[in-house]
């Protein structure tokens, strides 16, 4: 079994970019295995018009700014960007980063983007369709790009959905992110995508399962943690936001990983 990591989600908003990437330093200083931030144009909760930051562009910094921690967004939205443009941002962003880039990608669903942005909206089938057209385009123009990307970047799916999401995750994902409510709800979406990957004829242990939660819950209930990565989940991400962006509830579970990692390999 590959080993138990962890993530925090640096949410790009309601704070200075210098406090953002004073977080990722501190993330990559702690020994936080990923950093993450999303994909919007607004903030998704707090003061609606409060500060936020464009999610590529930061992640180019992010690249340049660190050494060993893996970056990507979770998720980046399938709506706001060509997929061949996309493709070759994620090439030059693995190339920047020296191959530590994660290819997080959804379907999209933050309708005010859409609407000040100037976005088709549709319906969540119509973008789940073209997120299952985009897929192969994005893979495709990674086979073209000149140079290369450094190596077969994972892709990592985020969401729930029994009937498309997780199928596609199942024809296309490395990863799978889902925000759980609890380790049953995990359990149940990890039943189902093991199905679709039947169907899609891949070995279900080739996608590996990532769990969101909150980076001050399931620490003073370790027997919860303990049963996302007994069921097989690899990563849990850690949500933080501004302005503060605090991470003191990180090391816990850095703690966590360590003692899980020995005891899953003993």
């Amino acid at each position: 079994m590959s080993r138990v990591r962890i993530a925090v989600q640096i949410h790009p908003q309601h704070g200075t970019y210098e406090a953002i990437r004073s977080a990722v330093s501190q993330a990559e200083e702690m020994g936080v295995d990923v950093a993450y931030n999303w994909d919007h144009f607004y903030p998704l909760y707090g003061e609606p018009d409060g500060a936020h930051f464009e999610a590529w562009t930061m992640l180019a910094a992010w690249a340049e700014q660190t050494e060993r921690i893996q970056i990507g967004p979770l998720v980046t939205c399938n709506s706001y960007r060509n997929p061949e443009l996309l493709a070759d941002m994620a090439r030059t962003v693995d190339h920047v980063s020296g191959g530590r880039l994660i290819f997080g990608i959804g379907s999209g669903w933050f309708e005010r983007d859409y609407v000040e942005y100037g976005y088709e909206f549709g319906t969540a089938p119509s973008r789940l369709r073209d997120l299952g057209e985009a897929l192969p385009r994005i893979e495709e123009r990674w086979s073209k790009l000149n140079p290369a990307p450094t190596r077969k970047i994972p892709v990592l799916i985020g969401g729930g959905g029994e009937k498309v999401t997780l199928r596609l995750t199942a024809r296309h994902a490395d990863v799978w992110h889902f925000f759980p409510k609890d380790p049953e709800a995990m359990a149940h979406k990890m039943a189902i995508l093991d199905k679709w990957c039947e169907v899609e004829g891949r070995d279900p242990a080739a996608v590996e399962r990532s769990a969101g939660v909150h980076p001050h819950l399931l620490v003073a209930d370790l027997a919860k943690a303990d049963a996302y990565a007994d069921m097989g989940v690899q990563e849990i991400t850690l949500g933080v936001g501004g302005p503060d962006f605090d991470l003191s509830g990180v090391p816990k579970w850095l703690e966590w990983r360590d003692r899980t990692n020995e005891r899953l390999a003993g």
